[in-house]
């Protein structure tokens, strides 16, 4: 009995193991991905500057979204963005070549992605982001970046453009 029990502890001990659950398939994974893809991002008074150009890709095998951003003033910046499954909410982990690092948290509110996050004002307080991406009818996205410097009772636009599909 005692050998037949080390054949079959043997035995198991050899199976390869089960493998692993596919990561990142919860609904939640794909709210963001409305994003995804090559962009030339229009704005300004008439709403006919080019701001920039912006890719944003799936990676990590569909774990995380990869925004690169290339200003048209010469600004380039990247963001990395996940849904975090253990605290049921989006994080946005930005780093521009202007030196600014930003962190933002959120989710869908009103089928927008909207994330927020804080930074030190230039009066030593803090200032409240706002970053809203919205998409359209019509294939666009609309983002929509805001600050407050009074904890949220007013809000001023430091950025609004509009997302267009490259061909």
């Amino acid at each position: 009995m005692y050998a037949q029990t080390m054949i079959l502890a043997s035995a198991l001990a050899t199976s390869p193991p089960a493998p692993p659950p596919p990561a990142c398939t919860a609904p939640e994974h794909r709210q963001f991905d409305f994003w995804i893809g090559q962009w030339e991002v229009w704005g300004g008074a008439d709403g006919k500057t080019l701001l920039g150009r912006s890719r944003i890709a799936r990676e990590a095998g569909g774990c995380a979204l990869h925004e690169h951003w290339q200003g048209a003033r010469g600004i380039s910046g990247m963001s990395l963005n996940a849904w975090d499954a253990q605290r049921r909410h989006w994080t946005q982990f930005w780093v521009g070549g202007d030196g600014l690092v930003l962190r933002l948290q959120g989710g869908v509110e009103a089928g927008a992605m909207v994330m927020r996050g804080e930074l030190p004002s230039a009066t030593g307080g803090v200032q409240q982001q706002r970053i809203t991406w919205t998409p359209r009818e019509d294939g666009t996205v609309e983002q929509r970046w805001e600050t407050s410097d009074d904890a949220g009772k007013t809000w001023v636009v430091s950025f609004l453009g509009r997302y267009e599909r490259k061909p």
